[in-house]
């Protein structure tokens, strides 16, 4: 891949203001990095899914709810809460022709009350901008120190 630009440096304000968006967000530490996680996959931003996988460590998940976020429909380490907040991510990270199902928004406005939900809107929409960021600019984690003598 070619170098691409790093739009901290060239668009300062447009990346102040994706990380302003971010630091907004007053929402579960735990759910937000599985959220973060989620959309990154759905995104194809490896440099996100590294990133939040260690945030999420680092904030409490354990390694096989983070490993288990891909599968997250049917997967009995997730609560009916976790699974509203993952299909309205993947709702607004998608985002259908039609919008965000009815079904899907009043599944998340069950298990969220109004100040959460918002917050949760906050974290998928600041998320989906920093995949763009990642995603566009090529971003790609740190290889293991391992890989790098390989």
């Amino acid at each position: 891949m070619t170098k691409r630009i790093a739009l901290d440096k060239a668009a300062r304000d447009v990346y102040r203001a994706i990380d302003a968006l971010d630091g907004s967000v007053d929402f579960d530490p735990e759910l937000k990095e599985l959220v973060r996680i989620r959309a990154s996959q759905l995104n194809g931003c490896s440099y996100c899914v590294d990133y939040h996988s260690g945030d999420a460590s680092s904030a409490g998940e354990s390694d096989r709810r983070i490993w288990s976020v891909a599968a997250w429909r049917h997967n009995p380490l997730f609560s009916e809460r976790e699974r509203a907040a993952f299909a309205l991510t993947e709702a607004l990270t998608r985002l259908p022709e039609g919008g965000v199902p009815d079904d899907v928004y009043e599944e998340a406005a069950r298990h969220f009350d109004e100040q959460e939900l918002g917050n949760l809107f906050g974290a998928i929409i600041a998320i989906n901008a920093w995949n763009r960021v990642g995603v566009g600019t090529g971003l790609v984690p740190e290889p293991e120190p391992a890989a790098q003598t390989a």
